[in-house]
Protein backbone atom coordinates (compact mmCIF):
# COMPACT_ATOMS: atom_id res chain seq x y z
CA UNK A 1 0.00 0.00 0.00
CA UNK A 2 0.95 3.64 -0.47
CA UNK A 3 0.13 5.49 2.75
CA UNK A 4 -0.28 9.24 2.33
CA UNK A 5 -1.90 12.08 4.24
CA UNK A 6 -4.97 11.58 2.05
CA UNK A 7 -5.38 7.86 2.74
CA UNK A 8 -4.98 8.54 6.44
CA UNK A 9 -7.49 11.41 6.38
CA UNK A 10 -10.20 9.36 4.67
CA UNK A 11 -9.44 5.89 5.98
CA UNK A 12 -8.84 4.31 2.57
CA UNK A 13 -6.18 1.82 1.48
CA UNK A 14 -5.01 3.38 -1.77
CA UNK A 15 -4.47 7.04 -2.79
CA UNK A 16 -6.88 6.81 -5.69
CA UNK A 17 -10.24 8.60 -5.99
CA UNK A 18 -12.97 8.08 -8.56
CA UNK A 19 -14.12 11.36 -10.06
CA UNK A 20 -17.66 12.55 -9.36
CA UNK A 21 -18.85 12.42 -12.97
CA UNK A 22 -22.29 13.56 -14.12
CA UNK A 23 -24.45 10.60 -15.20
CA UNK A 24 -21.58 8.21 -14.36
CA UNK A 25 -20.99 8.49 -10.60
CA UNK A 26 -23.66 6.03 -9.50
CA UNK A 27 -23.78 3.49 -6.69
CA UNK A 28 -22.52 0.49 -8.65
CA UNK A 29 -19.33 2.28 -9.72
CA UNK A 30 -18.72 4.08 -6.42
CA UNK A 31 -19.28 0.88 -4.46
CA UNK A 32 -16.87 -1.10 -6.62
CA UNK A 33 -14.16 1.57 -6.29
CA UNK A 34 -14.53 1.67 -2.52
CA UNK A 35 -14.48 -2.11 -2.30
CA UNK A 36 -11.17 -2.02 -4.17
CA UNK A 37 -9.69 0.10 -1.37
CA UNK A 38 -9.88 3.43 -3.20
CA UNK A 39 -12.55 6.12 -2.74
CA UNK A 40 -15.77 5.88 -4.72
CA UNK A 41 -17.84 9.00 -5.33
CA UNK A 42 -21.58 9.30 -6.03
CA UNK A 43 -22.45 12.34 -8.13
CA UNK A 44 -25.17 14.13 -6.20
CA UNK A 45 -26.79 16.07 -9.03
CA UNK A 46 -26.99 12.99 -11.26
CA UNK A 47 -29.94 12.15 -9.05
CA UNK A 48 -33.05 14.17 -10.05
CA UNK A 49 -34.13 15.01 -6.50
CA UNK A 50 -32.64 15.02 -2.99
CA UNK A 51 -34.93 12.10 -2.18
CA UNK A 52 -33.47 10.14 -5.09
CA UNK A 53 -29.98 10.92 -3.78
CA UNK A 54 -30.93 9.47 -0.37
CA UNK A 55 -31.99 6.27 -2.14
CA UNK A 56 -28.77 6.15 -4.19
CA UNK A 57 -26.64 6.58 -1.07
CA UNK A 58 -28.54 3.72 0.56
CA UNK A 59 -27.97 1.61 -2.55
CA UNK A 60 -24.23 2.30 -2.40
CA UNK A 61 -24.15 1.44 1.29
CA UNK A 62 -25.72 -1.92 0.44
CA UNK A 63 -22.84 -2.58 -1.97
CA UNK A 64 -19.88 -1.61 0.24
CA UNK A 65 -18.96 -1.19 3.88
CA UNK A 66 -15.94 0.92 2.95
CA UNK A 67 -15.78 4.75 2.92
CA UNK A 68 -17.38 6.49 -0.06
CA UNK A 69 -18.27 10.09 -0.76
CA UNK A 70 -20.77 12.28 -2.56
CA UNK A 71 -19.94 15.03 -5.05
CA UNK A 72 -21.91 18.26 -4.75
CA UNK A 73 -21.17 20.61 -7.64
CA UNK A 74 -22.29 24.17 -6.95
CA UNK A 75 -22.75 26.35 -10.01
CA UNK A 76 -24.49 29.69 -10.53
CA UNK A 77 -27.68 29.30 -12.56
CA UNK A 78 -30.90 31.16 -13.33
CA UNK A 79 -32.84 28.27 -11.80
CA UNK A 80 -30.30 26.46 -9.61
CA UNK A 81 -30.97 23.06 -8.07
CA UNK A 82 -31.98 23.09 -4.39
CA UNK A 83 -28.40 22.82 -3.17
CA UNK A 84 -29.33 23.15 0.50
CA UNK A 85 -31.75 20.24 0.18
CA UNK A 86 -29.14 18.06 -1.52
CA UNK A 87 -26.69 19.00 1.22
CA UNK A 88 -29.21 18.03 3.88
CA UNK A 89 -29.87 14.73 2.12
CA UNK A 90 -26.15 13.97 2.29
CA UNK A 91 -25.97 14.88 5.97
CA UNK A 92 -29.07 12.94 6.98
CA UNK A 93 -27.80 9.89 5.06
CA UNK A 94 -24.72 9.77 7.24
CA UNK A 95 -22.17 10.32 4.47
CA UNK A 96 -18.83 11.38 5.95
CA UNK A 97 -16.95 12.53 2.82
CA UNK A 98 -18.12 15.23 0.42
CA UNK A 99 -16.39 16.49 -2.70
CA UNK A 100 -17.47 20.03 -3.53
CA UNK A 101 -16.81 21.62 -6.92
CA UNK A 102 -17.71 24.70 -8.89
CA UNK A 103 -18.31 27.77 -6.75
CA UNK A 104 -16.75 28.58 -3.38
CA UNK A 105 -18.16 26.05 -0.87
CA UNK A 106 -18.00 28.45 2.08
CA UNK A 107 -21.79 28.67 2.52
CA UNK A 108 -22.04 24.89 2.80
CA UNK A 109 -19.11 24.29 5.13
CA UNK A 110 -20.76 25.14 8.47
CA UNK A 111 -23.46 22.48 8.08
CA UNK A 112 -21.10 19.92 6.57
CA UNK A 113 -18.45 20.40 9.24
CA UNK A 114 -21.04 20.36 12.03
CA UNK A 115 -22.05 16.92 10.79
CA UNK A 116 -18.45 15.69 11.00
CA UNK A 117 -18.03 15.54 7.22
CA UNK A 118 -14.60 15.70 5.59
CA UNK A 119 -14.73 18.15 2.67
CA UNK A 120 -12.54 17.84 -0.41
CA UNK A 121 -12.86 20.81 -2.77
CA UNK A 122 -12.04 20.54 -6.47
CA UNK A 123 -10.06 23.45 -7.96
CA UNK A 124 -8.40 24.29 -11.26
CA UNK A 125 -5.84 26.80 -10.01
CA UNK A 126 -3.43 27.26 -7.14
CA UNK A 127 -5.06 30.53 -6.08
CA UNK A 128 -8.45 28.85 -5.77
CA UNK A 129 -6.88 25.97 -3.85
CA UNK A 130 -5.27 28.38 -1.40
CA UNK A 131 -8.62 30.13 -0.96
CA UNK A 132 -10.33 26.80 -0.32
CA UNK A 133 -7.79 25.99 2.38
CA UNK A 134 -8.37 29.38 4.00
CA UNK A 135 -12.15 28.93 4.16
CA UNK A 136 -11.71 25.58 5.90
CA UNK A 137 -11.88 22.61 3.54
CA UNK A 138 -9.97 19.52 4.68
CA UNK A 139 -8.32 18.65 1.37
CA UNK A 140 -8.16 19.79 -2.24
CA UNK A 141 -8.42 18.03 -5.60
CA UNK A 142 -6.60 20.10 -8.20
CA UNK A 143 -7.40 19.70 -11.91
CA UNK A 144 -4.78 20.14 -14.59
CA UNK A 145 -5.54 21.36 -18.11
CA UNK A 146 -5.61 17.75 -19.34
CA UNK A 147 -8.80 16.94 -17.44
CA UNK A 148 -12.26 16.19 -18.73
CA UNK A 149 -15.00 18.68 -17.98
CA UNK A 150 -14.01 22.17 -16.88
CA UNK A 151 -10.22 22.78 -16.70
CA UNK A 152 -10.55 26.48 -15.86
CA UNK A 153 -9.12 29.29 -17.94
CA UNK A 154 -5.44 29.29 -16.95
CA UNK A 155 -4.42 26.32 -19.14
CA UNK A 156 -1.85 25.05 -16.63
CA UNK A 157 -1.01 21.35 -17.09
CA UNK A 158 -0.43 19.01 -14.18
CA UNK A 159 3.35 18.89 -14.51
CA UNK A 160 3.45 22.52 -13.35
CA UNK A 161 0.18 22.77 -11.40
CA UNK A 162 0.86 19.88 -9.01
CA UNK A 163 4.24 21.02 -7.67
CA UNK A 164 2.97 24.60 -7.48
CA UNK A 165 0.08 23.40 -5.33
CA UNK A 166 2.56 21.47 -3.18
CA UNK A 167 4.50 24.68 -2.62
CA UNK A 168 1.44 26.64 -1.48
CA UNK A 169 -0.84 24.22 0.39
CA UNK A 170 -0.48 22.76 3.87
CA UNK A 171 -3.56 20.51 3.71
CA UNK A 172 -3.55 17.19 1.77
CA UNK A 173 -4.31 17.40 -1.94
CA UNK A 174 -4.80 15.01 -4.82
CA UNK A 175 -4.03 15.55 -8.49
CA UNK A 176 -6.66 15.24 -11.19
CA UNK A 177 -6.52 15.31 -14.98
CA UNK A 178 -4.44 12.91 -17.04
CA UNK A 179 -4.22 9.94 -14.67
CA UNK A 180 -4.92 6.38 -15.74
CA UNK A 181 -2.13 4.11 -14.60
CA UNK A 182 0.76 3.44 -12.23
CA UNK A 183 3.07 5.85 -14.02
CA UNK A 184 0.69 8.71 -13.35
CA UNK A 185 0.24 7.79 -9.69
CA UNK A 186 3.98 7.60 -9.05
CA UNK A 187 4.54 10.86 -10.93
CA UNK A 188 1.83 12.66 -8.95
CA UNK A 189 3.30 11.46 -5.65
CA UNK A 190 6.76 12.56 -6.78
CA UNK A 191 5.42 15.99 -7.68
CA UNK A 192 4.02 16.43 -4.17
CA UNK A 193 0.41 15.23 -4.40
CA UNK A 194 -1.09 12.84 -1.83
CA UNK A 195 -2.97 10.81 -4.43
CA UNK A 196 -4.79 10.98 -7.74
CA UNK A 197 -8.34 11.44 -8.97
CA UNK A 198 -9.36 9.43 -12.04
CA UNK A 199 -12.54 10.03 -14.02
CA UNK A 200 -12.14 8.90 -17.62
CA UNK A 201 -10.18 5.81 -16.55
CA UNK A 202 -13.00 4.66 -14.27
CA UNK A 203 -15.52 5.28 -17.05
CA UNK A 204 -13.79 2.43 -18.86
CA UNK A 205 -14.41 -0.28 -16.30
CA UNK A 206 -16.91 -3.10 -16.30
CA UNK A 207 -18.86 -1.60 -13.41
CA UNK A 208 -19.16 1.83 -15.04
CA UNK A 209 -22.88 2.44 -15.73
CA UNK A 210 -22.45 3.64 -19.32
CA UNK A 211 -23.00 1.84 -22.60
CA UNK A 212 -20.18 -0.46 -23.69
CA UNK A 213 -20.04 1.24 -27.09
CA UNK A 214 -18.95 4.46 -25.38
CA UNK A 215 -16.30 2.59 -23.41
CA UNK A 216 -14.97 1.09 -26.63
CA UNK A 217 -14.97 4.55 -28.26
CA UNK A 218 -12.73 5.80 -25.45
CA UNK A 219 -10.40 2.81 -25.83
CA UNK A 220 -10.15 3.46 -29.57
CA UNK A 221 -9.58 7.21 -29.21
CA UNK A 222 -6.27 9.01 -28.85
CA UNK A 223 -5.17 11.97 -26.75
CA UNK A 224 -5.98 14.16 -29.77
CA UNK A 225 -9.68 13.28 -29.82
CA UNK A 226 -11.14 15.95 -27.54
CA UNK A 227 -12.52 19.44 -28.13
CA UNK A 228 -12.37 22.53 -25.94
CA UNK A 229 -15.84 24.06 -26.04
CA UNK A 230 -16.92 27.46 -24.73
CA UNK A 231 -13.43 28.98 -24.97
CA UNK A 232 -14.78 32.32 -26.29
CA UNK A 233 -17.29 32.36 -23.41
CA UNK A 234 -14.56 31.84 -20.79
CA UNK A 235 -16.26 28.67 -19.57
CA UNK A 236 -14.01 26.09 -21.20
CA UNK A 237 -15.12 22.45 -21.20
CA UNK A 238 -13.14 19.49 -22.51
CA UNK A 239 -15.40 16.97 -24.24
CA UNK A 240 -15.15 14.14 -26.74
CA UNK A 241 -14.58 15.23 -30.30
CA UNK A 242 -17.64 14.39 -32.39
CA UNK A 243 -19.89 16.09 -34.92
CA UNK A 244 -21.83 17.91 -32.21
CA UNK A 245 -18.88 19.28 -30.24
CA UNK A 246 -17.08 20.34 -33.41
CA UNK A 247 -20.19 22.22 -34.54
CA UNK A 248 -20.37 23.99 -31.17
CA UNK A 249 -16.73 25.04 -31.42
CA UNK A 250 -17.24 26.29 -34.97
CA UNK A 251 -20.33 28.36 -34.06
CA UNK A 252 -18.69 29.99 -31.04
CA UNK A 253 -15.40 30.63 -32.83
CA UNK A 254 -17.41 32.46 -35.50
CA UNK A 255 -18.85 34.82 -32.89
CA UNK A 256 -21.92 32.88 -31.79
CA UNK A 257 -23.32 33.08 -28.28
CA UNK A 258 -24.53 30.45 -25.85
CA UNK A 259 -28.10 30.75 -27.09
CA UNK A 260 -26.89 29.65 -30.51
CA UNK A 261 -25.63 26.33 -29.15
CA UNK A 262 -27.96 25.75 -26.20
CA UNK A 263 -29.84 22.88 -27.85
CA UNK A 264 -26.62 21.23 -29.01
CA UNK A 265 -25.11 21.10 -25.53
CA UNK A 266 -28.24 20.12 -23.59
CA UNK A 267 -27.40 17.79 -20.73
CA UNK A 268 -30.17 15.39 -21.75
CA UNK A 269 -28.33 14.75 -25.02
CA UNK A 270 -25.15 13.89 -23.16
CA UNK A 271 -27.05 11.49 -20.95
CA UNK A 272 -28.43 9.85 -24.09
CA UNK A 273 -24.87 9.12 -25.22
CA UNK A 274 -24.17 7.09 -22.10
CA UNK A 275 -27.53 5.32 -22.12
CA UNK A 276 -27.89 4.42 -25.81
CA UNK A 277 -24.24 4.08 -26.78
CA UNK A 278 -24.39 6.61 -29.62
CA UNK A 279 -21.22 8.75 -29.25
CA UNK A 280 -22.65 11.26 -31.73
CA UNK A 281 -25.91 11.90 -29.86
CA UNK A 282 -24.59 14.88 -27.88
CA UNK A 283 -21.61 16.31 -26.07
CA UNK A 284 -20.00 14.21 -23.37
CA UNK A 285 -16.99 14.70 -21.16
CA UNK A 286 -13.76 12.80 -21.62
CA UNK A 287 -10.13 13.65 -20.88
CA UNK A 288 -6.98 13.61 -22.95
CA UNK A 289 -5.97 10.61 -20.87
CA UNK A 290 -8.14 8.44 -23.12
CA UNK A 291 -4.98 8.03 -25.18
CA UNK A 292 -3.59 5.92 -22.30
CA UNK A 293 -6.67 3.70 -21.91
CA UNK A 294 -6.51 0.40 -23.78
CA UNK A 295 -8.91 -1.95 -22.00
CA UNK A 296 -12.09 -2.24 -19.92
CA UNK A 297 -11.14 -4.16 -16.76
CA UNK A 298 -13.09 -4.63 -13.57
CA UNK A 299 -12.55 -1.86 -11.04
CA UNK A 300 -10.85 -4.30 -8.69
CA UNK A 301 -8.42 -5.48 -11.35
CA UNK A 302 -7.66 -1.89 -12.39
CA UNK A 303 -6.88 -0.64 -8.88
CA UNK A 304 -4.84 -3.74 -8.05
CA UNK A 305 -2.85 -3.35 -11.28
CA UNK A 306 -2.12 0.32 -10.65
CA UNK A 307 -0.89 -0.29 -7.10
CA UNK A 308 1.14 -3.36 -8.07
CA UNK A 309 2.81 -1.63 -11.00
CA UNK A 310 3.38 1.57 -8.99
CA UNK A 311 5.16 -0.47 -6.33
CA UNK A 312 7.21 -2.07 -9.06
CA UNK A 313 8.21 1.29 -10.46
CA UNK A 314 9.31 2.60 -7.08
CA UNK A 315 11.20 -0.51 -5.97
CA UNK A 316 12.38 -1.54 -9.42
CA UNK A 317 13.11 0.94 -12.16
CA UNK A 318 13.46 4.06 -9.99
CA UNK A 319 15.43 2.28 -7.27
CA UNK A 320 17.62 0.82 -9.99
CA UNK A 321 18.37 4.25 -11.37
CA UNK A 322 19.42 5.38 -7.92
CA UNK A 323 21.59 2.30 -7.43
CA UNK A 324 23.35 2.94 -10.74
CA UNK A 325 24.45 6.36 -9.51
CA UNK A 326 24.95 5.63 -5.81
CA UNK A 327 28.64 6.50 -5.94
CA UNK A 328 28.14 9.76 -7.79
CA UNK A 329 27.71 13.18 -6.11
CA UNK A 330 24.07 14.06 -5.45
CA UNK A 331 22.67 17.55 -6.03
CA UNK A 332 19.70 18.49 -3.86
CA UNK A 333 17.25 21.23 -4.93
CA UNK A 334 16.31 23.41 -1.97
Amino acid sequence: MFTTRFTQLLGIDHPIVQGGMQWVGRAELAGAVSNAGALGIITGLTQPTPEALVAEIARCRSLTDRPFGVNLTILPAINPPPYAEYRQAIIESGVKIVETAGANPVDHLPDLKAAGITVVHKCTSVRHAVKAEKVGVDAVSIDGFECAGHPGEDDIPGLVLIPRAAEELTIPFIASGGFADARGLVAALALGADGVNMGTRFMCTQESPIHDTVKQAIVAASELDTELMFRPLRNTARVASNTVSREVVQILDAGGQFEDVRDLVAGARGRTVYETGDPEAGVWSVGMVQGLIHDVPTVGDLVERIIREARGLVTGRLAGLLADTQNEPVSVIS
